[in-house]
């Protein structure tokens, strides 16, 4: 399983990075020249065109059936489910297939208020508890994954926590 990683705004790298170190992931951060470093420590980082979508569009063509991805990109999360792959959020949300119809209504929705001027505020900012929340909620999975438990079942075991 290969990790890939919408690094432009990602705010758990740090905790992306422990998964890594404790499973011995795969991963790679996929972000713009905007955000191009010259020392990556080693890691693999794969710096893209700064046009709109071009991160998006570079994870959905190396992504494969079966590969992690983390974005909080509800349309490329939409794509990548139709592809096979398990996506979550940077707040350790699986997006599932039979969500996406709403929250892309509801990403219509936003989009729509705001061509007409109506901006609301934006996520909250994400508290250590959350990035936490993140870290346990990924390496459940990956724990599950590994031991061949299914894993939509532990996801939905999750939500009832």
């Amino acid at each position: 399983m290969q990790v890939f990683i919408d690094a432009d705004a990602c705010p758990v790298k740090d905790e992306i990075r422990r998964l890594r170190d404790l499973f011995q992931l795969d991963i790679c951060f996929v972000a713009s020249y905007n955000h191009f470093m010259m020392d990556t420590n080693g890691e693999n980082w794969l710096f893209v065109d700064t046009q709109k979508e071009a991160v998006d569009m570079r994870i959905l063509t190396l992504a494969r059936p079966g590969d992690l991805i983390v974005t909080q990109d509800i349309g490329l999360s939409s794509m990548l489910l139709n592809k096979g792959c398990i996506v979550f959020s940077n707040r350790g949300e699986e997006y599932r297939e039979q969500d996406m119809p709403y929250l892309l209504e509801i990403r219509h929705l936003h989009a729509k208020e705001r061509r007409g001027g109506h901006y609301a505020k934006g996520p909250k900012k994400l508290l250590p508890e959350d990035k936490e929340r993140f870290f346990e909620t990924i390496k459940l999975y990956l724990e599950n994954h590994r031991t061949g438990v299914d894993d939509h079942h532990a996801a939905d075991s999750r939500r009832n926590d």
